[in-house]
This record gives C-alpha cells, sequence and structure tokens, in this order.
C-alpha cells in the first residue's frame, strides 16, 4: 500500500500510480490511497483513513488475491510518517477509527518509509515550513498543542511489536531533517525490531535523479527479500 506525502495537507494518490505499475510488473498487488487532508482534517484522520484501507485490502484479500499476513506500507514524507505511524500502532485501538471492516486487522507486515519525521516536536527550526504545517495538521503549536505532537510522533509508539521496517532518507533534507531517520532507527532498534537506515549523502527531500534511482532499488530489493515468494 502506497501513501502520499505532501505536509498532511496535499498531495494526490496518483502521485504514486507508477512506483504500483512497477510493483505490479515484479509480482506484487499494489494500491495508492487518498486520505483526508489537514487543515479541515487534523490529526489522527489521516490516520483513521489509512488504517481503515489497511482493513479494506484484508477484508477484500481473496478478490485482489492479497496475501492478508503480508501487507507491506509504503510512503514519503507525511506518507513516510503514515506507514511508520502504522508500523508501531498496531492494536492500538484509539487510531482505528470507523472507517469499515472493524472486524479486520490494521497491522502491516513491513514499512518502507521515505524521509518520515518521526518526532514531530523536534521539527520546529529544523524543517523549512514545520512552523506552518504541523499547527494545521494538529490545531496549534507545540506551545498549545504540544500533547498533539507527542501522541501524533511515531517514535513515541515503538514497541518489540513493530512491523520490520526500512528507512531512506538524505543528509541535506531540508523539510525533514535527517536526523528523524536517526531517531527512528535508534528507537526500533532498541525495542529489538528489524530496522534499516539507508543514508543518501547530500540528498535532499524528495530523491530525483540517481537518488532516486539508488532509493527505489533499495525499496524494492529489501520488498523482495521480505515478502516475495519463492518461485516454484
Amino acid at each position: 500500500m502506497c501513501i502520499h506525502g505532501g505536509g498532511f495537507r496535499a498531495g494526490k494518490r496518483e502521485s504514486y500510480d507508477k512506483l504500483c505499475l512497477t510493483l505490479a510488473s515484479r509480482g506484487y498487488v499494489a494500491v495508492t490511497i487518498t486520505y483526508r487532508l489537514a487543515p479541515t482534517n487534523r490529526f489522527p484522520a489521516a490516520v483513521y483513513d489509512c488504517k481503515a484501507a489497511v482493513r479494506w485490502m484484508r477484508a477484500n484479500a481473496t478478490r485482489l488475491h492479497v496475501d492478508p499476513a503480508r501487507i507491506a506500507a509504503l510512503g514519503g514524507s507525511a506518507g513516510g510518517h503514515l506507514v511508520q505511524f502504522l508500523g508501531v500502532t498496531a492494536g492500538v485501538k484509539e487510531f482505528e477509527g470507523d472507517g469499515g471492516n472493524l472486524d479486520q486487522s490494521s497491522a502491516i507486515a513491513g514499512v518502507v518509509n521515505y524521509y518520515g519525521p518521526s518526532d514531530l516536536t523536534k521539527s520546529y527550526g529544523k524543517s523549512v515550513d514545520a512552523a506552518e504545517v504541523l499547527p494545521l495538521f494538529f490545531g496549534g503549536d507545540l506551545s498549545t498543542h504540544r500533547a498533539e505532537h507527542v501522541r501524533g510522533s511515531p517514535l513515541n509508539w515503538a514497541t518489540p511489536h513493530a512491523a520490520p521496517t526500512l528507512i531512506l532518507h538524505g543528509t541535506e533534507d531540508k523539510y525533514v531533517n535527517y536526523e528523524q531517520g536517526l531517531w527512528m532507527r535508534d528507537r526500533l532498534q532498541q525495542c529489538g525490531v528489524e530496522v534499516e537506515l539507508l543514508t543518501l549523502e547530500g540528498a535532499g527531500h524528495g530523491f530525483k535523479g540517481a537518488d532516486a534511482e539508488k532509493a527505489e532499488a533499495a525499496a524494492l530489493a529489501w520488498l523482495d527479500r521480505h515478502f516475495k515468494r519463492a518461485v516454484k
């Protein structure tokens, strides 16, 4: 399942159409989703929608030829945050919402997180647009809505039950500082969760050219190792 970015306030699922076709050509069932955007819909509305999408995939697994035990999520930037959030909050009832198929689990079996933030309390002053974006997502900044920032940070939900994770992050990211990827990796390691961090030296936010090719190759290889069945 591919989840688009856009600062929680923009973006369209069609941005992942090309990657979905690439995944399909490699034997995966690939979907990309729409979720509610800020400021009209604040956290955790987007999380509710993403979890509802996982439950829908699981409820329709037979029709879609999906293995319900091996659903992975991939996303970039805000989408990276959301897939990471899915990966650490399986079974946390407060984030399920009421989006349908509540008899199904919203757990995922793997996360591919392209430059998503992990601790949103530490984005201010480290990101060129955090002071504009995060108050729209949470309804206010740290001075008025710190609890929401803490609650909305994937780092704070990591447990030994979190999904295996691949993080891809550039050292020159001006929108989501590189340390965010390091912090998430370190926290998952502390929990004993399988995690890898691919560092792209000199890369910014939204990989381009050779950086994009290297990141996609790494993501596909990671997915293949974790989710592809041997061909009989």
